[in-house]
């Protein structure tokens, strides 16, 4: 049987580590990225191709790595083709619907809220003029984060109402949504808890003194900690609402109580591979083969 990993980096760690842990359960594992994949229409069927397989009738699962940045056109074209595979008995994890609400920031945080899940308080629009009306309500210390993103980047933290107007005007101007959060004390570390199947496997704090950006790829340190059963709770709870069965769920406690700040449906986990005694590649590969049996 073979298990695709559908990536936009052929020698990046992750894709390194699955494609080993493949082989290593005795499955044949496969790499490809969205511009080796040619759609072919004709006579009432879909044919989707790499230079090795056509994928709808050889590969039997793909595990989904991050998207990439993408234009309009190319991320809905990338989710097409996850859709087609999923409804060709192709198994995708994460399955689409579940990328499309977590990569989305107002998505995510408005179906987790509706459920419950405790989030930063957050105004969006196209506008920046009615955005500045409304700043007084999250108070004087801000967060403008890009709509699409990962990793920290783009996020600037500002306590002047002017200077996050004239932030938010020149984004407006290049036809970006608006995205600002309160910014909520966290004495500079956060959790990243990593949900496989309903399970947390493994968890840590991201620690980085010398600023709020925790992110691993921003200069925080890993730490691993064993969680309290209910941030376990919230982060499985999370995961489930937007629909992933693998994701790296960002909570922080602010006064004692915590809130999500982000689910991620694709993942890194070498931060936490780094502290951890868990195989976090192999429990992904396991619980893949795991959905392949059933």
């Amino acid at each position: 049987m073979i298990i695709g990993v559908l990536t936009r980096n052929r020698r990046g760690w992750a894709t390194r580590q699955l494609y080993h842990a493949i082989e290593r359960y005795g499955y044949t594992p496969y790499i490809f990225r969205y511009n080796d994949i040619i759609s072919y229409v004709s006579e009432g069927k879909t044919h989707i191709y790499t230079k090795r397989y056509n994928l709808l009738n050889d590969v039997d699962a793909v595990i989904v790595r991050p998207i990439g940045r993408s234009s309009l056109d190319e991320a809905i074209y990338r989710l097409d083709i996850l859709y087609i595979l999923q409804e060709n008995d192709v198994l995708v994890i994460n399955r689409p619907e579940a990328i499309e609400r977590a990569i989305d920031k107002f998505r995510s945080i408005y179906i987790l809220s509706k459920h419950g899940i405790p989030t930063p308080d957050t105004l969006i629009s196209e506008n920046p003029n009615l955005i500045y009306t409304m700043l007084e309500e999250l108070g004087d210390d801000l967060v403008i984060k890009p709509l699409f993103g990962s990793r920290g980047l783009g996020s600037t933290r500002v306590s002047d109402k002017d200077v996050a107007w004239r932030i938010l005007a020149s984004l407006a101007y290049n036809r970006n949504i608006l995205y600002v959060q309160r910014y909520l004390e966290h004495g500079y570390k956060d959790i990243r808890a990593f949900v496989i199947d309903d399970n947390v496997v493994s968890a840590m704090y991201r620690v980085n003194p010398r600023s709020w950006k925790t992110n691993i790829a921003r200069g925080g340190k890993p730490i691993y900690i064993e969680l309290p059963e209910d941030i376990k709770e919230l982060a499985i709870k999370s995961a489930k609402i937007l629909m992933c069965d693998i994701a790296g769920v960002d909570i922080l406690i602010h006064k004692g109580s915590p809130y999500v700040l982000e689910v991620n449906s694709q993942p890194s986990w070498r931060g936490l591979q780094s502290v951890s005694n868990i195989d976090i590649t192999g429990s992904i590969v396991k619980y893949v083969i795991k959905k392949l049996k059933r």
